[in-house]
């Protein structure tokens, strides 16, 4: 379960406060309409400071507990990476600054680039009161996402739920700036068929320009889900809080966010494990994995009972883990 850190709760809290419950549902209804068509956008979709407020209620736990969930994955492929400097695209109020430095409290200089001005200005709200100096001293610059020139060099870049925003143009324009990056790039977009077809074809390009992958894929070869047939994604759980349910009209005290991503870095690849594709099965005795291997293929796998520790490892895997387990004590 994704919970928010408790300033960024807070804060987001206090934000909503300020709002008509009419005023955020209406704007909610619009937004979540225009999110799921997935379709670039000609103007901003953010239109006024109730929108910005209204997204960042409903979207910011969602947005931070998938960046969050896929950087950890890159994290824990790389324990001994320790980034100082995060470059977020595209990054509204924040969320994924916010994910960066929950997951590496080494972050020390971090940029937030946005065309709204409104979703700038609560985004530095936000983060005045954070604990992390990293996000209370985030540089907030406007800035077109398809009108970024040369971007500046960060240990990490992320773009979480941007593509779909853009023409395919653009987005080929903007991850050729990413492959430029010497550090390491993740693009986290939704776990939908649309989505990760975004993310095949960057991962594509991002290989094609000389980047290894490091998650979630254990590979770099080509992705063996036929595409249109099936669809790579995983999720978050997360906790909603009360502006978060206020918003959103929502009784639940929780939410699935279904994802797709891919991390890279142009550094040299290192050895990495299978990954885990679906929920795990489980039977009496028995713990079926759907894996990609890290050999590029497709894997079903069964672990029974008599495997002893190693089945007991399999019953506490979950959906988007690596298998096997570096211990099986």
């Amino acid at each position: 379960m994704a919970d928010l850190p408790r300033d960024l709760r807070d804060a987001l809290d206090a934000a909503a406060s300020g709002a008509s419950g009419a005023a955020l549902s209406t704007s909610f209804k619009r937004l979540s309409t225009r999110y799921r068509e997935e379709v670039a956008a000609t103007a901003p979709i953010l239109k006024s400071s109730t929108d910005v407020v209204t997204y960042s209620a409903y979207r910011m736990p969602a947005t931070f507990g998938a960046v969050r969930a896929a950087l950890e994955q890159a994290a824990a492929s790389r324990p001994g990476f320790e980034p100082s400097s995060q470059l977020d695209l595209g990054g509204g109020t924040g969320a994924a600054i916010w994910a960066a430095s929950a997951v590496w409290p080494s972050l020390k200089t971090v940029t937030v680039v946005e065309q709204v001005t409104e979703a700038i200005a609560l985004g530095k709200q936000l983060a005045k009161g954070a604990e992390s100096a990293a996000i209370r001293d985030a540089a907030w610059q406007a800035g077109r996402i398809d009108d970024l020139g040369t971007l500046a060099a960060a240990d990490v870049v992320t773009v979480s739920y941007v593509l779909s925003e853009l023409s395919a143009t653009q987005q080929e324009k903007l991850v050729g700036q990413l492959a430029a990056q010497r550090g390491l790039v993740a693009i986290i977009e939704p776990g939908t068929p649309t989505g990760y077809e975004r993310i095949v074809t960057a991962r594509d390009q991002l290989i094609a320009a000389g980047h290894s992958i490091v998650a979630p894929c254990p590979h770099s070869l080509d992705c063996p889900i036929p595409r249109g047939r099936d669809w790579c994604h995983f999720a978050s759980r997360v906790n909603r809080s009360a502006a978060h349910r206020q918003t959103k009209g929502a009784e639940l005290s929780f939410e699935d966010e279904k994802f797709a991503y891919v991390i890279s870095t142009p550094a040299i690849p290192e050895p990495a494990e299978n990954r885990v594709l679906r929920h795990p099965q489980q039977r009496k005795g028995l713990v079926s994995l759907r894996l990609c291997t890290n050999e590029g293929s497709l894997e079903d796998t069964i672990v029974s009972k008599r495997q002893g520790p190693l089945y007991r490892s399999a019953r506490d895997t979950e959906w988007g883990d690596p298998w096997p387990p570096i211990s099986t004590s």
